[in-house]
């Protein structure tokens, strides 16, 4: 598996948009990453009610550190309504599970985000509805973008570009991190064929066995030693190129 992702080709999924941490505390896990050697910008202004916070790299794919509001443990039936079918599931999923991992979004271009879940649906991969979105950001500007849940609670979503792009121009972590390069997605043999409709042949995405399906840890380039764990409230970040013994699902499409 290459550690490397090369430009996006002409698939339908264009490789990893962002992958999700739920943290209990948002401020401090944004210090605790900064005392990491990251670089962490919070999503929305003011940044005492954020719940979203973003470590950027010059380009590809994004960590987003995530709390939920409070009592969204028991906002099943809402959040479904407002988002479609399937999405009060995962958001509660969310809200009750420990820090680390909770989620991992698949970049579409948004002119082929219908078609895309026609097509899944078509192969036994239903979606809700799609959600048009815009987000406040500190700087005052809006940022665009639309996103839809797979009734499925545990396989990835789809998201499309933010637009207008917000990819810092310059962007550098003191730990020396570069890029995230590599998802290590763990899927569970019941979501497997799913798993891989959803994923096609998208850069930087690897497939290993598990017994739930979810983020397992993510390689990032540039980074020359794992940061300390007691500030990465329970992400697992690797330097690009550290192999580790994994188990992979050797049948299908390869993401190398």
């Amino acid at each position: 598996m290459s550690d490397s992702i090369p430009a996006p080709g002409g698939g339908a999924t264009l490789g990893c948009s962002h992958v999700l941490l739920r943290v209990h505390d948002l401020p401090r896990a944004v210090a605790d990453f900064r005392a990491a050697g990251f670089e962490v910008a919070y999503a929305t202004a003011p940044e005492d009610k954020a719940l979203h916070a973003h470590v950027w790299f010059p380009e590809g794919p994004v960590i987003e550190l995530l709390s939920t509001p409070r009592g969204a443990r028991w906002l099943r039936l809402p959040v479904s309504l407002r988002f479609g079918r399937g999405a009060g599931g995962r958001m509660v999923r969310w809200a009750r599970q420990e820090e680390g991992f909770c989620d991992l979004a698949l970049l579409v271009d948004q002119a082929a985000l219908i078609a895309r879940l026609r097509e899944l649906a078509a192969q036994g991969v239903p979606f809700g509805r799609i959600v048009r979105w815009n987000r406040r950001r500190p700087d005052g500007a809006t940022t665009r973008f639309s996103f839809a849940y797979p009734r499925a609670g545990r396989l990835p979503f789809l998201v499309t570009p933010y637009d207008p792009p917000q990819h810092p121009a310059h962007v550098r972590h003191p730990n020396g991190a570069r890029a995230l390069t590599t998802v290590v997605l763990g899927v569970s043999a019941a979501d497997l064929p799913a798993v891989r409709r959803l994923v096609g042949d998208a850069p930087g995405i690897r497939l290993e066995e598990a017994p739930t399906t979810g983020v397992r840890a993510l390689h990032l380039a540039g980074l020359t030693a794992p940061p300390q764990p007691e500030l990465l409230h329970g992400a697992v970040l690797r330097p690009a190129g550290a192999e580790v013994p994994h188990t992979p699902h050797h049948e299908g499409p390869s993401t190398s």
